[in-house]
């Protein structure tokens, strides 16, 4: 989904009141979506996905969650194709195999003809018609649920309520969120919650005595430049694209001219870095992250326990 974020949907206020019948269109369309027939498969599935729209960490926790187990089990991604997309296809492939269809259950049908053991759905919580084995709904720290509300005039894709319907929960950034914690083992007591931090693999890449121009086109840009200044890199520009965004010639030739006015090293992310042709990746470096998850034993320990339950 390719959109900037708008400051209503931080907070109520007189835009998000009048956007609110809109809101009960996707609550309508939701609500329609739980009555279709579940679709059962014989292959253990976990999904993981969001009700925060966008920048919530999906990717990087499918990823880890395939590291976890491809020691053991053979894995394979299921991500639904969509063409403005292809940046996070594209990081998936290079971390294990990819079946990327335009329908889900198309997808799981080939891999259990394939004989897959595992599928690691990244994004999928919405296809109320397909049974998962495993639910995981990611959340930014920071942002938290926003306002609230559904879209359009909030961030949310479900309503809150639907976290009795998963299994667990992971709060990713740098800042901690005990009192979206607390609201969401309100919601559902028996939900497991875990706490996760992006950690740089590929610092010493990198001369932080720089300075240094980012630009990125995330769902949560503001988690990339918290990054970037917990580990002391000396940011002097910044250009935030909306999520998804293809970059033009004239986009990079532009961030490219500023820098070497300013002297500027020019550095994005992994996913930004693969939506670029070869000749427009002169001159810049991609900050290589991996997710951090607190009590990493246990989260493997909650993951095999609940794939393998009756």
């Amino acid at each position: 989904m390719k959109i900037n974020r708008p400051l209503f949907w931080n907070k109520i206020s007189l835009i998000s009141i009048l956007l609110y019948p809109f809101s009960l269109i996707t609550l309508l369309i939701n609500i329609t979506k739980k009555i279709s027939v579940k679709k059962n498969f014989t292959i253990k599935s976990i999904c993981v996905g969001n009700l925060y729209v966008g920048g919530t960490g999906k990717t990087p926790l499918s990823i880890k969650i395939n590291n976890i187990l491809k020691k053991k089990y053979k894995t394979v991604f299921i991500k639904k194709k969509y063409s403005d997309q292809i940046d996070e296809q594209n990081i998936l492939k290079s971390y294990g195999n990819l079946i990327c269809t335009k329908h889900r259950d198309t997808a799981f049908k080939i891999a259990e003809n394939q004989k897959y053991d595992v599928a690691i759905l990244d994004d999928g919580l919405q296809e109320k018609n397909l049974n998962y084995k495993v639910t995981v709904v990611c959340f930014n720290s920071s942002d938290g649920i926003g306002n609230g509300l559904l879209i359009p005039s909030g961030p949310l894709r479900e309503v809150m309520t639907e976290i009795k319907n998963y299994d667990a929960v992971l709060l990713n950034g740098e800042k901690s969120n005990k009192k979206l914690s607390k609201y969401l083992k309100k919601l559902n007591n028996n939900i497991k919650i875990f706490e996760a931090k992006y950690k740089p693999t590929n610092l010493r890449s990198f001369n932080l005595k720089k300075n240094f121009l980012f630009f990125c086109g995330l769902g949560n840009p503001s988690e990339f430049e918290r990054t970037l200044k917990k580990y002391k890199f000396k940011i002097k520009e910044k250009f935030i694209y909306p999520d998804h965004y293809n970059f033009t010639q004239s986009d990079i030739f532009n961030m490219k001219k500023l820098a070497k006015k300013k002297k500027l090293n020019i550095i994005t992310t992994e996913k930004d870095y693969l939506r670029l042709n070869k000749k427009n990746r002169k001159n810049i470096k991609f900050l290589k992250v991996d997710l951090n998850i607190k009590n990493l034993k246990n989260f493997t320990k909650f993951l095999f326990e609940r794939l393998w339950k009756n």
